[in-house]
């Protein structure tokens, strides 16, 4: 009897396990599909990258494309920003959320939408760690939403349409981290 029941179990462990395992990998896909791939970045390097954009307290900080929301939190927590993460990715805004729950992160909240329908008006600063077509075509709405002086990190690759609007670059490896300023 004992053994029918621990073979039953196996048998529902795997089958649980398939069946997350294939919710998050089909998350991953879709990510994948929207635009960009979840690629988590190091702690080390969000703390640079945090450090270099000159933060002040209770600024809006919005992250697009957040993933487990690791920056977003982070601003939130050490540099007591507003902070705001936006995501396609219902897996990954569940678990962002659960981070922030469970390490009591205030001032921080993740939102499951697409980048393209979220308002920017009120941003201070816009982190983005997105693949350079997504970028290009994100141009259009930062121009129209963002405020004059509205600070644009993004990390891993340029936004080719606003060179005249870097103001500083920090060169990292695998990724380098270019910042911008809204004229």
């Amino acid at each position: 009897m004992l053994a029918v029941i621990l073979y039953f179990s196996v048998i529902i462990f795997e089958l649980i396990f398939a069946i997350g395992f294939t919710i998050v990998t089909g998350s991953f896909i879709y990510s994948s599909l929207k635009g960009s791939p979840y690629v988590p970045t190091r702690k080390k390097e969000l703390d640079k990258i945090l450090i270099n954009a000159n933060l002040k307290p209770k600024q809006k900080f919005y992250e697009l494309g957040c993933g487990d929301g690791r920056i977003s939190r982070l601003a939130a927590t050490d540099y007591k920003l507003y902070s705001t993460g936006i995501d396609v990715n219902p897996v990954l805004i569940l678990y962002a959320k659960f981070l922030a729950k469970i390490n009591k992160t205030k001032n921080v909240q993740f939102i499951k939408q697409n980048i393209f329908d979220t308002d920017l008006t009120g941003a201070d600063i816009v982190y983005i760690f997105l693949m350079p077509k997504l970028i290009s075509n994100l141009i259009p709405k930062l121009e129209k939403e963002l405020k004059k002086n509205t600070i644009v990190i993004s990390h891993g690759f340029t936004i080719v349409e606003w060179k005249k609007k870097l103001y500083k670059k920090i060169d990292g490896k695998p990724f380098s981290t270019f910042y911008y300023r809204k004229s």
